[in-house]
C-alpha cells in the first residue's frame, strides 16, 4: 500500500503535514502557528490562550445551527523516542514515515500518530464542505505527554461546548469513559567522587531491545522494564565484587515503560572473567522470565575506557538496593472492572555529572485519588530510607464514569448501526486530558476512542491504517446524531 493511496486522503494528507512539523512536548510554538495559518486561510474563527491552547470554532452547516456543540480535542505534541543508534532531531526533522501492508510506522523514531492522527482528524472535519453537522469546537492542546500542561493550564470558559469527543485512544472499538489520575516521584541521590584504583577493569552493561510501551496502557501486560533488569545485576555483583559505579544512564520518559538501560563500571582485574561468566548466566534466566514478551532482548558487557572518577560506595550501595526495592508494575487490580487500579513505573535513572548526583524518575498512577497517595508514599519512603531527597509532584486527576452520559449512548448505537457489533465500554489506567475537563467543566458529556495504535511512546509505533477509516466514518456518523440543545 502506498502513502498516496491511503484511505480516507482527507485524513492522511493531514497528518503528513502534522509529522513535517517538529512538536516535541512543550516545543509546539510552530504547530501553534501552523493552526493559526489553517484557520486564518479558511476564514474561521482561531483563538490560542495564554498556555498555548489552540480552539478553532467551525459554524453549523445548513438545518442543524439548533444542535448541541460538539468539541472535539486531541493534543497537539507527541512524546520524541528514537533508537540509540538512530541519527534524528525532533526539534529539526520530519517523522520519516513507512507503510507495512496495513500498518504505518516510522523509521526509527516514534510515529507521532498520539495524538497526531486525532489532530489530522480534525483538520479534515474543519477543511471539509461536504460534512453535516452543528456548531463544533475543535481544541489542540500543548505539552499532554510530559505534563498536561496545556490543560492544567486552560481555564474555564476558553471551551464552549456541551459534548467532548477526545481522540487520544488506541484501540478501535473500544470507548473510555473513565481514566487513571497520577503524579511523578523523583529522588535525587547526591554523591562525593571518588577515584577508582589503580589495575581495574572497567566495562558497559547494556540492556536494550526490549518492547517498551507506555507506562498506564501497557504496565499489566508482563513487560520487562530495562531499568529494573540492570538494577538486578548490579546489585547482585555489588555484594559479590569490589566494584565502583561509574555511570548509568537508565530509561527514558516518564510515561514509558524502559526499554534501555545502560551503566559503566569497575572491577579488580582479577574478577574480569568472572563478571562476563555472571552476566551471560543472568541474561539467560531474564530471556527465559521474559521469552514471550520480550523475544528481541539484547544484553551486552563491552571494555570501556578507564576514568578516573566513581560514585562514592556508600551511595552507590544506597541507590542500587533502593532501585532493586522500589514497587515498579501493577500494584493492585479494580474490584469494579477488569482494569488495573494502582501502579508504579521505574521511568528513569541518570547520573549528572555536573552536579554529581543521580537523579531517579518514577511516576505513578490509580484511578483512586486515595491509593495514588498511598503508591507514591510507598516510593518516596523508599528512597528517603536510602538517604535521597525525594520530591512528589502536584499530578493530575482521573476521570469518573458518568453513567447518564447521552454522547456514549449515541456513540454506542451509531457505532452497531455501522459495523453491526457491539463496541466495548472501558475505562482506562492511562491519564487522559478529560480528568482535567472535568473539573474544569463539570457538566462536559465526554467520551474518548480512536484508530488502533500498538507500541505507543517507543520506536515501535505503529498505526493500523483500516481503522483509521472506520473512526473517520463514525465522527461523522455521531456528528449527524447530535442531539438539539433543551
Amino acid at each position: 500500500m502506498e502513502m498516496n493511496s491511503l484511505k480516507p486522503s482527507e485524513v492522511f494528507n493531514f497528518f503528513a503535514e502534522v509529522n513535517r512539523i517538529p512538536r516535541p512536548s512543550k516545543k509546539e510554538e510552530r504547530m501553534i502557528a501552523y493552526l493559526q495559518e489553517f484557520a486564518a486561510r479558511r476564514g474561521l474563527e482561531c483563538k490560542v490562550d495564554e498556555t498555548g491552547n489552540v480552539l478553532i470554532r467551525k459554524e453549523a452547516t445548513s438545518g442543524m445551527e439548533n444542535r448541541k456543540t460538539v468539541i472535539l480535542q486531541s493534543h497537539m505534541d507527541m512524546v520524541c523516542e528514537k533508537n540509540r543508534e538512530v541519527e534524528f532531531d525532533f526539534e529539526k526533522d520530519a517523522i520519516r514515515t513507512v507503510v507495512e501492508g496495513d500498518w504505518m510506522r516510522a523509521e526509527g523514531t516514534t510515529l507521532g500518530a498520539d495524538d497526531g492522527i486525532g489532530v489530522a482528524m480534525e483538520l479534515a472535519l474543519l477543511d471539509a464542505s461536504d460534512i453535516e453537522h452543528g456548531p463544533i469546537e475543535c481544541v489542540f492542546t500543548r505539552d499532554e505527554e510530559t505534563g498536561l500542561s496545556g490543560a492544567f493550564g486552560m481555564k474555564p470558559g476558553f471551551m464552549s461546548g456541551d459534548i467532548l469527543l477526545n481522540l487520544d485512544s488506541e484501540d478501535e472499538g473500544q470507548f473510555f469513559v473513565s481514566c487513571a489520575g497520577g503524579a511523578g516521584t523523583t529522588a535525587e541521590f547526591d554523591f562525593t567522587p571518588v577515584k577508582v584504583p589503580q589495575d581495574y577493569f572497567f566495562f558497559e552493561l547494556k540492556v536494550k531491545g526490549l518492547t517498551g510501551g507506555h507506562s498506564g496502557d501497557d504496565i499489566n501486560k508482563k513487560r520487562a522494564n530495562a531499568n529494573k533488569i540492570l538494577v538486578r545485576f548490579l546489585y547482585d555483583s555489588l555484594a559479590k565484587y569490589d566494584m565502583y559505579l561509574c555511570d548509568i544512564q537508565a530509561g527514558g520518559l516518564h510515561n514509558a515503560i524502559p526499554r534501555e538501560a545502560m551503566a559503566v563500571c569497575a572491577i579488580p582485574m582479577k574478577d574480569k572473567e568472572s563478571i562476563r561468566v555472571d552476566w551471560n548466566l543472568f541474561s539467560a534466566d531474564v530471556e527465559e522470565e521474559y521469552r514471550v514478551t520480550e523475544k528481541s532482548m539484547i544484553f551486552e558487557l563491552q571494555s570501556e575506557s578507564p576514568v578516573e572518577e566513581a560514585v562514592e560506595r556508600e551511595v552507590a550501595h544506597k541507590l542500587i538496593g533502593a532501585l532493586l526495592a522500589v514497587h515498579n508494575g501493577v500494584l493492585s487490580m479494580s474490584q469494579d472492572i477488569d482494569l488495573v487500579e494502582t501502579s508504579s513505573n521505574l521511568a528513569s535513572i541518570r547520573l549528572v555529572e555536573e552536579g554529581c548526583k543521580i537523579v531517579v524518575k518514577t511516576s505513578q498512577r490509580s484511578s483512586i485519588l486515595s491509593a495514588r497517595h498511598h503508591v507514591s508514599n510507598m516510593v518516596k519512603a523508599v528512597f528517603e530510607l536510602a538517604g535521597a531527597c525525594v520530591t512528589v509532584g502536584e499530578g493530575y486527576p482521573g476521570w469518573k464514569m458518568n453513567p447518564d452520559s447521552e454522547i456514549l449512548r449515541i456513540a454506542v448505537r451509531t457505532y452497531k448501526e455501522l459495523f453491526g457489533r457491539e463496541p466495548l465500554v472501558l475505562g482506562i489506567h492511562a491519564g487522559l486530558e478529560c480528568g482535567l475537563f472535568s473539573e474544569k467543566y463539570p457538566g462536559l458529556d465526554m467520551v474518548s476512542f480512536g484508530p488502533t495504535l500498538r507500541g505507543v511512546h517507543s520506536p515501535d509505533e505503529r498505526l493500523l491504517i483500516p481503522t483509521v477509516s472506520m473512526v473517520w466514518e463514525h465522527i461523522k456518523v455521531m456528528l449527524k446524531n447530535i442531539p438539539v440543545k433543551a
